[in-house]
């Protein structure tokens, strides 16, 4: 993995609202780290591709829905990176440009019902018992190796900040960014947003060793679940894309740079405080919904 070189930088951005309530934003623009493998996808991936390699593992098998991030995350990294790739659909046989993006790969792509998707560990015994080059890849990426990729984040930061938001889909990410802030500037605040309903994140980051009591969430931010959206955050999505020049979408970045808009509004943070907004990356994301944005 020492071959792969990524760029993450982070770029102030100055829109009215900022300047009137005097605080300075921040996007640490993971995007950037990769066109496939990027964001937080890369920071997940980054160990889990290192044990394969030392263990002489061949086959990266996952999972995800038909416009998964991970599945074509997982699929450039074992073309890059000189694995296998497998990926179980979630429901009936679609075709769209994700899932044609990961065949291009050269991803194998088995679509699954979705009882039976509910049953990975069967999954992956059916397809792979017989396999003992294959490596189990939790969907999202969900691990612990996870965790380590993702607390390196914090590692990289270039301010001090009083506040960090990040999306959340599994806990992942959150976990091992708070675990990065805990050992590296442990003055700062981790603000989480949940992109799905149900406020299961805490206990998902509680699985994985870290104590979400420590942790800021903000549950009001999810549009309807994981993948909708309303009206107001795409306005807002289209409004941030035209004004600031980067590109977010409405499934992960859009939640959450919407949620610290909206708290900077409601004069959440002191007048001169400094933010930080995770840009997670996973903009095939806008392919799904960009009808949404055609009025």
């Amino acid at each position: 993995m020492e071959t792969f070189k990524f760029y993450s930088p982070e770029q102030e951005i100055k829109l009215p609202l900022f300047k009137e309530k005097e605080v300075r934003v921040f996007v640490k623009r993971d995007d950037f780290i990769h066109p496939f493998i990027s964001g937080n996808k890369w920071r997940k991936l980054k160990y889990i591709l290192k044990s394969a390699k030392e263990n002489h593992k061949n086959t990266l098998v996952t999972f995800g829905g038909n416009w998964s991030n991970h599945l074509l995350a997982t699929a450039a990294a074992g073309a890059n990176f000189g694995f296998h790739t497998f990926g179980f659909v979630r429901g009936e046989p679609v075709k769209n440009p994700v899932l044609a993006l990961c065949h291009t790969f050269g991803m194998r792509l088995q679509f699954t019902s979705r009882e039976a998707y509910g049953d990975k560990n069967t999954l992956y015994k059916q397809f792979f018992e017989g396999n003992p080059d294959s490596v189990f890849i939790p969907e999202g990426g969900y691990s612990r190796e996870a965790m380590q990729g993702c607390a390196e984040i914090a590692e990289e930061f270039d301010h001090s900040y009083e506040a960090v938001f990040c999306a959340a889909g599994t806990g992942a990410t959150a976990a091992g960014l708070w675990q990065g802030i805990d050992s590296h500037t442990p003055h700062s605040e981790l603000h989480v947003i949940p992109v799905l309903k149900g406020g299961f994140i805490p206990s998902e980051i509680k699985k994985l060793g870290v104590d979400p009591k420590n942790i800021f969430f903000h549950e009001n931010y999810h549009f309807g679940g994981y993948a909708k959206t309303k009206p107001e955050l795409l306005t807002f999505i289209q409004d941030f894309v035209s004004q600031t020049g980067i590109m977010i979408e409405p499934v992960y970045t859009g939640k959450s740079f919407y949620a610290a808009y909206d708290l900077i509004r409601k004069d959440t943070f002191k007048r001169g405080s400094t933010l930080l907004l995770l840009h997670t990356g996973g903009l095939t994301g806008f392919l799904g919904m960009y009808e949404k944005f055609l009025k």
